[in-house]
C-alpha cells in the first residue's frame, strides 16, 4: 500500500507521461490503421460497381470516405493534442519540480525540428486530402456522368459533395504547420 510520501506530483505526472503516451500510441497505429481500411473498402466497392454495372454503388464511397475521414481526422487532432500537452504542460512542470536545467521529454521538440518536416506534413496533407476527397469525388462525378444519375441520388450526391467539401476543409484548418 502506497504512503503519501510515495505519492509526490513528479511521480504523479510521471504516470500521467506514460498513460497519455500510451493513448497516443494507440490512436496513431488506430489512424493510420483507417487510411488502409479506408482505401481497402473503396476499392472494393469499386470493384463491385464495376463488376455488376451499377453506377449508383458509387455513392457508397463518399459514405465510407465521409465516415472513416472524419474518425481519422478526429484522431488525428488528438494525437497532436496530446504531443501539445506533453510539450507545454507536463514536461515544462516536471522540469521545474526536477530542477532540470531545458526541455524534459526532448524528443516531443526535437522530431519537430526536422528541415522535412514542414514537407512531409504537406504530403501527408495531400494523401489525406486524395483519400478522403478526392477519391469520393471521382466516384460522384463518375456517377453523375452514368445513366443511373436520377434526381433523388444526385441530390444525395449533392449532399455528400457538400459534406466532403466541409470534411476537406477541417482537414486543412486542422493540418499542423
Amino acid at each position: 500500500m502506497a504512503t503519501t510520501e510515495d505519492v509526490t506530483e513528479s511521480r504523479l505526472l510521471l504516470a500521467e507521461y506514460d498513460r497519455i503516451k500510451e493513448e497516443q500510441n494507440t490512436r496513431i497505429g488506430f489512424r493510420d490503421n483507417l487510411l488502409y481500411f479506408t482505401l481497402a473498402a473503396s476499392t472494393a466497392v469499386l470493384a463491385i460497381a464495376v463488376q455488376s454495372g451499377q453506377a449508383r454503388l458509387l455513392l457508397a464511397v463518399p459514405v465510407i470516405c465521409l465516415v472513416l475521414g472524419w474518425t481519422y481526422l478526429v484522431n488525428d487532432e488528438k494525437i497532436s493534442t496530446i504531443g501539445c500537452y506533453i510539450r507545454d504542460r507536463l514536461g515544462p512542470r516536471l522540469a521545474e519540480l526536477s530542477g532540470a536545467h531545458g526541455a524534459v521529454f526532448g524528443w516531443e521538440t526535437y522530431h519537430r525540428d526536422d528541415a522535412t518536416r514542414t514537407t512531409r506534413k504537406r504530403l501527408q496533407t495531400a494523401v489525406d486530402l486524395f483519400t478522403y476527397l478526392a477519391l469520393p469525388m471521382i466516384c460522384v462525378t463518375a456517377f453523375w456522368c452514368s445513366p443511373a444519375a436520377q434526381p433523388l441520388l444526385v441530390t444525395v450526391s449533392l449532399t455528400q459533395t457538400l459534406a466532403l467539401a466541409v470534411l476537406g476543409w477541417q482537414f486543412l484548418r486542422y493540418t499542423e504547420r
